[in-house]
């Protein structure tokens, strides 16, 4: 693996509601940073820095829908900047349905409709950063 490329080229979760997916997926997505990137009668997906998250309601699902508490994935993990740190990105989220399951002041946890965990783990450069530059005041010509 070259030091360019992201370590994970895309994650593919199957879903048993693919609108509920996407209503929900979609703005706290494109709030990160993510463009829509594929669209198909069974699939959406969103794509940003060489890595991409698929949502698909695959004709060869299996019916019990996801429980994260069984053998699996437990929780998708997603870097968010710290300018999204706010309320905003939690308002986001919320109205497109998630439940905040605990904000622990360095990652929001929300989950969504259909059980799916994000963790969403705050940049701490980017909060460093930000410190810094409320620090410095207004920048005046």
């Amino acid at each position: 693996m070259t030091a360019d490329l992201p370590l994970v080229h895309h994650v593919e979760l199957w879903t048993d509601d693919l609108a509920l997916a996407e209503r929900q997926w979609g703005p706290v997505l494109t709030a990160l940073g993510c463009e829509p990137f594929q669209h198909w009668q069974d699939g959406r997906s969103w794509r940003a820095g060489g890595s991409y998250v698929v949502m698909e309601q695959s004709p060869a699902l299996r019916p019990g829908g996801h429980d994260r508490m069984r053998a699996g994935i437990n929780h998708l993990a997603l870097r968010a900047p710290g300018r999204v740190r706010s309320a905003d990105l939690r308002d986001v989220a919320l109205a497109a349905g998630w439940t905040e399951r605990v904000d622990t002041g360095q990652a929001l946890h929300l989950v969504d409709g259909q059980g799916f965990e994000l963790e969403l783990v705050y940049d701490e450069q980017d909060e460093q950063d930000e410190q810094e530059d409320q620090a410095d005041g207004p920048v005046t010509s």
